[in-house]
C-alpha cells in the first residue's frame, strides 16, 4: 500500500521487451534506502516487485496484462517516473490510499497555469467516472491529488508548487498518457451501494418492508 505522496523522480535506463512483457531498469537514489528484493515500489503509481538492484537502480519486471492498462505502453528509455516505497507501519499517512493497481489510463487535455499553481485538465475514461467526487482523492501517475473540477467528460486537478516540484506531472504535455487509480475507499462504497441496491430490487425490499418487521 502507498499514499501517493513521491519520495523521488527516476529515470528509466533501460527496458527490454519480451513478447508482450517487459524488464525496466530504473534509476535511483533515495527509494533504494532499506530496500531489499522482493519490495514493491509505486512506479508512476503502478505497483512493482523489485527482482534486482544495485547502489543506482533497480529493476522490475512488468506483465503483459500491467502493460495494456498503463502508460508502460508507451514509455522510452529516458523518460522520468514518479517513485513511493510502500508504507511501512507507523510511518506518518498522508496523502490517501493508494493500492498501486491502476484502473486505467488516460489522456491530458489541457494545462494551464493560474498563479502558482497548474491546473491540468485530464479526459474521465469510462472506468473512473463512477468515482469521481468533486474534492475527492484520485491518484495520478502514483501521485495523490484532489479533484478541484469536474466537467461533463474530464476532470481538473490544480498542482501546488511543491508537487509541481517533486513530481513529473508538470513536465508532461497534453496529449500524454497518465495511468489513474480511483480512491480505494470511493470503490468499495459505490460497489456496497449498487449491490445493495441491486438485492433490494430483485427480493422486493423497501423501506415501508422493513418498518413494518422492525429493521427501520
Amino acid at each position: 500500500m502507498f499514499t501517493g505522496l513521491i519520495e523521488e523522480i527516476g529515470q528509466v535506463k533501460n527496458k527490454l521487451r519480451v513478447n508482450n512483457s517487459m524488464r525496466l531498469k530504473i534509476s535511483a537514489q533515495k527509494i533504494l534506502s532499506g530496500i531489499k528484493l522482493g519490495d514493491s515500489i509505486s512506479t508512476n503509481g503502478v505497483c512493482l516487485t523489485i527482482t534486482s538492484f544495485g547502489k543506482d537502480y533497480f529493476e522490475a519486471d512488468l506483465m503483459a496484462e500491467t502493460i495494456r492498462y498503463t502508460s508502460f505502453e508507451n514509455i522510452e528509455i529516458g523518460a522520468k517516473v514518479n517513485l513511493e516505497r510502500a508504507l511501512k507501519l507507523g510511518d506518518r499517512f498522508g496523502g490517501h490510499i493508494v493500492s498501486g493497481h491502476i484502473d486505467g489510463k488516460s489522456k491530458i487535455k489541457s494545462i494551464r497555469k493560474e498563479d502558482f499553481a497548474i491546473w491540468i485538465e485530464i479526459e474521465a475514461i469510462d472506468c473512473i467516472k463512477p468515482y469521481l467526487v468533486k474534492k475527492g482523492s484520485i491518484a495520478i501517475d502514483g501521485t495523490s491529488l484532489t479533484i478541484a473540477e469536474i466537467g461533463a467528460n474530464s476532470f481538473f486537478v490544480s498542482i501546488i508548487p511543491k508537487t509541481q516540484e517533486e513530481t513529473t506531472l508538470t513536465s508532461k504535455t497534453i496529449g500524454e498518457w497518465v495511468n489513474l487509480e480511483a480512491d480505494a475507499i470511493g470503490k468499495y462504497v459505490f460497489n456496497m451501494m449498487s449491490t445493495s441496491h441491486s438485492s433490494t430490487k430483485k427480493t422486493g425490499m423497501t423501506m415501508d418492508f422493513l418498518r413494518e418487521n422492525g429493521y427501520a
